[in-house]
């Protein structure tokens, strides 16, 4: 008797590219950072108004809190989109 093969192994699952997407492959950390360097931890505190932006802040204090946290997240994702537009703005003019 002999025994059947096994099949061979599948081929990797491509994921599907997403060049639309300006937040794929950004790490929060990256974004808390870019934001903290663009707007400043007084005025991040200001537009997203939490207590990790606004009392004595830093990334890591920030990032313990948006992980656990869904809308601060899409609250900081959707103020790191508008910068990437000012920014884009800014540099055509």
């Amino acid at each position: 008797m002999s025994t059947p093969e096994p099949p061979p192994p599948a081929p990797p699952a491509n994921k599907p590219a997403q060049p639309r997407n300006p937040l794929h492959g950004v790490t929060l950390e990256a974004m808390v950072v870019g934001l903290a360097d663009y707007f400043g931890w007084d005025e991040l505190g200001r537009q997203i108004p939490i207590r990790c932006f606004q009392i004595d802040p830093s990334v890591g204090s920030s990032l313990k809190f948006l992980r656990k946290t869904p809308w601060a997240r899409e609250k900081v994702e959707s103020l790191y989109l508008f910068m990437l537009r000012d920014q884009r703005r800014n540099a055509q003019n």
